[in-house]
């Protein structure tokens, strides 16, 4: 009788209402290897190469977060950049078409808003960067 499957899989339960639903950590993977291991039969031990390799895995686990940490991190300083590399547009006048027509607007401000950079105009309007087709000199 393997004991350490239903161990693990009361773990893996306890963390799923503790946690969201269906969304599963490097620290559940680590508690379910542990309970597997103080639960094992002693007449018949884990084999060195399933523990090896469900080691591997936790250690690809680690380094996936580690590394979607770091990428968030990197796109938010892109972002920040962005806006950073925008911020000479305030005060000036900018032109883009809308409906088959050009529009122009003064630049207030520039922010960001679901990820893209937008000029705020004085009549408080946010138009998105890339859509600017011509930008002057305030006056």
């Amino acid at each position: 009788m393997n004991t350490g499957s239903v161990t693990s899989a009361s773990v893996v339960q306890q963390q799923k209402t503790a946690q969201s639903p269906e969304i599963l950590g490097k620290d559940d993977f680590l508690k379910i290897l542990v309970a597997q291991l103080s639960n094992q039969d002693p007449m018949k031990p884990m084999q060195d190469t399933e523990f090896i390799g469900q080691m591997a895995q936790f250690s690809s686990l680690e380094q996936m977060t580690n590394m979607n940490s770091s990428m968030t991190k990197f796109f938010n300083n892109q972002l920040q950049s962005s806006m950073t590399d925008h911020a000479h547009l305030i005060g000036k006048s900018v032109e883009w078409s809308e409906n088959n027509q050009v529009v122009s607007g003064k630049v207030q401000a520039v922010v960001s808003k679901e990820g893209k950079v937008l000029a705020e105009l004085d009549d408080g309007k946010q138009i998105d960067i890339s859509l600017l087709e011509r930008i002057e000199t305030g006056e």
